[in-house]
């Protein structure tokens, strides 16, 4: 029989551990304990959560910007690293909650490294995400999340909103599995256990926001979500996105380091200018625009004299940029660029905005992993008034560019290199009456539609 000292260990081990398990656990939600406005009545509290660069996630800082906006207060979760949207910093109403930003390290793109050390980046995730979710935040009426990434962030906040009482909104823009089966193959059993994980933890949430009709109808009729739980929200250009005028044009390429030695060019019109912003991974085949750009050069430097040169400029950052990078001063070196020129920049979110309304041609190369996804670089073109030509092989391109009057799809770069030549070596009458197009589209804006689905589910509107 253990002594009388033994006791007091057990007890003592038993309550450090009990001690230990509860200051983990979060607080409920009560709506009583809320601030309340003027008026008496409780300000909404969300959650707003992103397992990224909350300044590469534009549609989450609408989000919370709308939310602000309405009175309520937001608690942005994310890795702060890139800049945020000047209309988010001015809100005092929200609050940056950073995660811990994972080890480089632990971010390998080779496939074989990857399967090794992601289990480790997930653990740290959980860690991190935990530790601001149920700790160092207080408790939300809601907790809208960003999919995907899926893994881990649908398994815990699905826990975190049982235990805090919390209702969850899960905003797909994607699939996780889709994503991940353009590393690791369709039929990879990771590929399986994380299509079956995000069907199993997207199950009980309140809600569901989809950005376009197609992929609403894939949760309902493929993740069996009900009917009634699903909502379109589609993406919608921000305030900031507006066309600019002659003046303001030239004013704007005259500063843009990228453009000021091309002015004179740019204004005859001998010079005309293609922007494509992309995040450099696999989801967006770069190696289409370069091919495309090299055909037109050749057309323009034998049979085709009459093209304007083109100033191609390329936003964003991202894990295959150095490839590309040193693909692009091959073809250079080899003067298979002559009536080519493709320059990077990394811009603010306003020079961003005034660079699509200088363009003359917008460039998509998303070609979507899950068919039913639809990229946001092409709705800000629309805002600044911006023709756009895109990958069209997937189902939602045509549920957002009308074919011939806001937009022209494409399938290869031979068919890319035809749409360059029509489009900027023509009468400019096709690029005209796609303009028109644009900026009709442009005026459908992100406050109405997110008042009208969003602010009505959370009770703002």
């Amino acid at each position: 029989m253990p002594s009388l000292q033994f006791w007091p260990t057990v007890i003592f081990i038993v309550f450090s551990l009990l001690y230990v398990l509860f200051s983990f656990l979060p607080t409920f939600y009560d709506e009583k304990e809320e601030l309340k406005d003027e008026y008496g009545k409780p300000r909404t509290r969300v959650q707003i959560v992103v397992l990224g660069d909350i300044g590469r996630s534009p549609r989450m800082q609408y989000h919370a910007i709308s939310i602000a906006k309405h009175g309520g207060i937001v608690d942005l979760v994310g890795y702060n690293e890139s800049d945020l949207l000047p209309e988010l910093l001015a809100q005092s109403t929200i609050t940056i909650r950073p995660l811990t930003r994972t080890p480089k390290l632990l971010g390998a793109q080779n496939r074989v490294l990857f399967l090794l050390v992601g289990p480790l980046k997930v653990i740290l995730q959980i860690f991190s995400l935990w530790m601001v979710l149920a700790k160092g935040t207080k408790p939300a009426k809601w907790i809208l999340i960003q999919n995907p990434p899926s893994i881990p962030t649908l398994a815990i906040a699905q826990i975190i909103s049982t235990l805090r009482r919390t209702r969850l909104i899960i905003d797909w823009h994607n699939f996780g599995h889709s994503i991940l089966s353009l590393r690791l193959g369709t039929k990879h059993p990771l590929v399986r256990i994380s299509r079956w994980y995000e069907e199993t933890f997207c199950s009980t949430a309140t809600a569901h926001f989809a950005v376009t009709d197609s992929m609403s109808r894939v949760l309902r009729n493929e993740y069996g979500i009900p009917k009634k739980l699903v909502m379109t929200l589609y993406d919608r250009p921000a305030a900031q996105y507006q066309p600019l005028s002659a003046t303001q044009r030239l004013s704007f390429l005259s500063r843009l380091p990228e453009t000021t030695a091309r002015i004179e060019a740019i204004e005859k019109g001998t010079l005309r200018i293609l922007v494509s912003s992309t995040s450099w991974t696999v989801d967006e085949d770069f190696s289409i625009l370069l091919e495309a750009l090299t055909e037109y050069s050749a057309l323009a430097t034998s049979t085709h004299p009459h093209l304007p040169e083109i100033l191609a400029i390329i936003t964003g950052i991202g894990p295959q940029q150095e490839h590309y990078l040193n693909a692009i001063t091959t073809l250079e070196t080899e003067g298979k660029l002559e009536m080519a020129t493709i320059k990077t920049a990394w811009l603010t979110s306003e020079d961003y905005a005034a660079l699509l309304a200088s363009a003359d041609l917008g460039v998509s190369l998303h070609v979507s992993s899950s068919g039913v996804d639809f990229p946001m670089k092409v709705i800000d073109m629309f805002g600044a008034g911006l023709p756009v030509v895109g990958w069209e092989k997937y189902e939602a391109w045509p549920e957002r560019v009308q074919q011939g009057v806001n937009g022209m799809g494409f399938g290869n770069a031979t068919e890319l290199n035809a749409l360059l030549v029509d489009l900027l070596g023509g009468n400019g009458d096709a690029l005209a009456t796609l303009k028109r197009g644009a900026i009709r589209e442009g005026q459908k804006r992100w406050d109405d539609e997110w008042d009208g689905v969003a602010g009505r589910l959370l009770g703002f509107c």
